[in-house]
């Protein structure tokens, strides 16, 4: 499999999270301004010169509230956003990531996106099950939250495989009708289906 270029920022970093086929790699404050700005060779140089793939984001104004946030909060950044390199081909695929630190009772939130040209391939199950596993390294996480479109999509199965469990069906004020899901972190790990 090969390595990264001995320049590339990503060596440096030492909360980047691995698996088998991709990176996970903390998003900073100058990352999310040059994302911002659209300024992709110099973002493309914070990473070493990783290629980009097209669509790796589908969601560009959430970064817009990531850079802002980050600008205020930088001690929250470990509770954030993770850029996906994909180990093999050396390019940026996605993203991932938690929505904020845990609340009071516990509940981190994951989110995850993969670029279209890269779906279909588990890529978004090993993303998202690093992100849990690594989550509950931490004694205060006490289960994992996630939410999907209120429809049967590739989140629900990845999910699914997961462990998590549908907890119910809300309305959210920018997205309308979604779905929530919850993993305990001693939950029986068989997965369940919504009911309609």
């Amino acid at each position: 499999m090969p390595k990264l270029p001995e320049s590339c920022l990503l060596n440096k970093l030492d909360q980047m999270l691995q698996t088998d086929r991709l990176f996970l790699v903390p998003t900073t404050l100058p990352m999310l301004e040059a994302i911002v700005a659209e300024d992709w060779p110099a973002f493309s140089s914070l990473l070493g010169g990783v290629d980009l793939a097209e669509g790796w984001t589908h969601f560009p104004e959430a970064l817009v509230w990531m850079r802002d946030y980050a600008r205020e909060h930088t001690t929250d950044m470990g509770w954030w956003n993770y850029l996906v390199i994909h180990r093999h081909d050396v390019r940026l695929i996605g993203t991932c990531g938690y929505k904020g630190a845990p609340g009071p009772d516990g509940a981190v939130e994951i989110g995850y996106e993969i670029a279209d040209a890269y779906q279909r391939r588990g890529f978004a199950t090993e993303a998202a099950k690093k992100l849990l596993e690594h989550a509950f390294t931490f004694e205060a996480v006490k289960a994992v939250t996630a939410h999907t479109l209120a429809e049967e999509n590739a989140s629900c199965k990845v999910l699914r495989k997961l462990g998590f469990e549908f907890t119910g069906e809300h309305v959210d004020i920018e997205d309308g009708k979604i779905w929530s899901w919850r993993c305990e972190r001693d939950a029986n790990k068989s997965p369940t289906q919504p009911s309609h």
